[in-house]
């Protein structure tokens, strides 16, 4: 019987002792968990600043110009008046960051009435005016505030909505726009309007456009 289980013994596979486990001495394994912990305060802070990383938005606003798509505001301005150009330049530039103006000079060869709520150039250079995006056309005083109005700067004509202000506003402004031409060294209107006929473009109708 002895004889028979030793062999049988001997036939069965030996089974391979399990590896201890390496136990590090106390030193050496605060050494490998704080390079452990490292690693890992590594790897999260890699992680959060990929996860923080913001992609800046891009924008059709190229300039202050007609980049505008979806504009509030339409401002028809004398390019040819260096005093006014001052001012369209410092609202080009503020509507860079909003794009509620759409700024149309109509010194332009291009103007075109049409697009512009049928205002010729003779009306647009007697003063100021803006179209509103539902076509509305707002002249003098109140079309300044509505465009200070979409870039932030309301406040600088936000007293000219009350009287007597607002009267006392548009007087002051209609001296300027009556003299304006003068008061910028420029020949009067006459002369540009005919100047502009005899360069202007005639169509097929023989139809000379201004």
């Amino acid at each position: 019987m002895a004889s028979s289980l030793a062999r049988l013994g001997a036939a069965l596979p030996r089974a391979r002792p399990r590896a201890s486990a390496r136990v590090l001495p106390p030193g050496r394994w605060d050494a490998a968990a704080l390079g452990a912990s490292r690693r890992a305060a590594l790897n999260v802070g890699r992680c959060q600043v990929h996860s923080d990383m913001k992609v800046a938005p891009t924008s059709d606003r190229k300039d202050g110009e007609n980049s505008s798509k979806n504009w509030r505001i339409k401002m028809l301005y004398d390019g040819d008046c260096p005093l006014c150009m001052r001012e369209v330049n410092m609202l080009k530039e503020r509507n860079k960051s909003y794009g509620a103006i759409k700024f149309v000079d109509i010194s332009s060869k291009d103007y075109s009435p049409d697009d512009n709520q049928g205002l010729d150039y003779e009306t647009a250079m007697g003063r100021i005016h803006a179209i509103l995006s539902d076509g509305t056309i707002v002249t003098d005083v109140e079309a300044f505030r509505r465009l200070y109005e979409e870039v932030r700067l309301g406040w600088v004509y936000a007293v000219t909505k009350y009287e007597p202000v607002a009267t006392m506003a548009n007087a002051v402004y209609g001296v300027w726009a009556k003299y304006r031409m003068q008061i910028t060294g420029r020949p009067p209107l006459e002369e540009i309007m005919a100047s502009r006929k005899a360069a202007g473009e005639c169509k097929d109708d023989k139809v000379c456009k201004m």
